[in-house]
């Protein structure tokens, strides 16, 4: 892959395992800069590396970097946990021209000893999840034939998220795509080796898993996708 990622320095990892056992302000704010330098900069760069690769397969989900990566800082205010930082770090890949930044998206992230994949819908509010149902009600077709395709299969597994115990309302317990319709979400997930990260392997592992999840994701983004924008490629200039 062009401009290949090397990597994240195993110190990275070392960070964030010492991150979880410190996790206050007086550890981390003297090791800040080895934050910056370890993580927060290397993420930058393969989010702009995926960016690239997204834009032959899933053009509408090229994503600003300095908006892809979660911040590291945790919200508490209204958490019993105060512990103030994250100790997984994560970026999030969003159809550029959904409404209001809704529907399916593409995620990774990865801890000191596991790094995931996703692509699809986690938590959906109301209104959205009518909307998958009927999408899913009335082309539950397309759906189980992406479901299927042997690669996707061989690549992340199967269609995950919690289910309802009962058939939704508007929906009769025969309906063909019964199961589909008890999704609470919809999801692919891809588990992959901690030891990828610190290899040149990382980047074009993501990009594979996430591009066998594109048609998935964009069949999930049907009812919240606008008119389709000319998009542009977003590069930080290291």
């Amino acid at each position: 892959m062009k401009g290949d990622f090397p990597g994240f320095s195993p110190d990275a990892l070392t960070f964030l395992r010492n991150l979880k056992r410190n996790n206050r302000r007086e550890w981390f704010q003297p090791r800040k800069e080895q934050y910056q330098m370890l993580i927060k900069i290397p993420m930058l760069q393969l989010v702009e590396q995926l960016n690239a690769a997204f834009s032959s397969f899933a053009p509408n989900y090229v994503t600003d970097p300095q908006k892809a990566v979660f911040r590291i800082y945790r919200d508490t205010r209204f958490s019993h946990d105060k512990t103030p930082y994250k100790t997984h770090i994560a970026a999030i890949f969003p159809r550029n021209s959904a409404e209001r930044m809704r529907g399916a998206c593409f995620y990774f992230h990865f801890t000191g000893k596991e790094l995931l994949a996703f692509g699809g819908v986690y938590h959906p509010e109301r209104d959205e999840l009518l909307a998958y149902r009927a999408l899913v009600g009335e082309h539950y077709q397309e759906l189980e034939e992406i479901l299927g395709d042997k690669r996707l299969r061989r690549t992340v597994g199967r269609l995950q998220g919690e289910q309802m115990s009962r058939t939704p309302k508007g929906y009769t317990p025969d309906h063909p795509a019964e199961s589909l319709l008890r999704q609470r979400q919809w999801y692919l997930e891809s588990v992959l080796d901690i030891k990828l990260l610190t290899t040149k392997r990382l980047l074009p592992t993501l990009a594979d898993s996430f591009r066998v999840m594109a048609p998935f994701v964009e069949f999930m983004n049907r009812p919240f996708a606008r008119k389709q924008k000319p998009t542009k490629m977003l590069f930080l200039g290291f």
